[in-house]
């Protein structure tokens, strides 16, 4: 069917309305298409989402399956290990196990978090006061300046165990008892936590580097 073109006379004016009611058309076209576009989007992430977490429950139950079943294989070697060589199993926090031709490990063990008992405070305050009479000369202010950067606490509000060890040897050398006193309170106080339980494998490679082995979702 032949198509038959016609010719429309318009006035400026109307020449106008019409381009802008086309420009109009156009625009809402367009938002059209960019919202079908969008939940076009949105669905398909709901449908890998919805595919993809059921696969990655099952690889995080696998993942707490196997090393359940490694610290289970390794329970009777720590309690030979404790016989063996006379140690007590909850003072050790890891254990590293290498193979004989020394291109495997595993090492088995639990985080450790600082925390005190709130009698800390009363070792702190002591410190502070000792600490804080010294600061009269330039070399006894950058020892008080020192002693305050180990008693800071970290993000969480807790001291660093480390950092005391640090104080306690300050402490020793000057040989007062009101400070060492200060510190004895402190170390009395510590209560470490016991976050969780970790287990890392790594294998040495040609070059004779230890590589980890990926255990963990956020690992590759």
């Amino acid at each position: 069917m032949e198509e038959r073109k016609m010719m429309v006379e318009m006035t400026a004016e109307e020449k106008a309305r019409f381009e802008a009611f086309q420009v109009s058309e156009a625009k809402k076209a367009a938002e059209a298409r960019a919202k079908a576009d969008r939940e076009k989007y949105k669905e398909l992430v709901d449908e890998e989402i919805e595919k993809s977490i059921p696969i990655l429950l099952d690889v995080s139950e696998s993942i707490k399956v196997s090393k359940q079943c490694v610290q289970d294989n390794f329970k009777t070697i720590l309690e030979l290990k404790s016989e063996l060589f006379q140690t007590k199993r909850d003072d050790q926090k890891s254990h590293t196990f290498t193979n004989s031709d020394g291109n495997k490990r595993i090492t088995l063990g639990v985080y450790v978090t600082d925390g005190y008992r709130d009698t800390v405070e009363e070792g702190i305050d002591i410190v502070k006061e000792y600490i804080s009479s010294l600061a009269n000369d330039r070399k006894t202010k950058s020892l008080v300046k020192m002693i305050f950067r180990l008693l800071s606490r970290d993000a969480k509000g807790t001291l660093k165990a480390s950092r005391i060890v640090q104080l306690r040897k300050i402490a020793e050398e000057i040989g007062n008892d009101r400070f060492l006193e200060g510190v004895r309170i402190i170390e009395e106080a510590y209560q470490p936590e016991v976050s969780k339980q970790f287990i890392r494998a790594e294998i040495r490679d040609k070059n004779g580097m230890w590589k980890a082995v990926p255990l963990g979702m956020t690992e590759s």
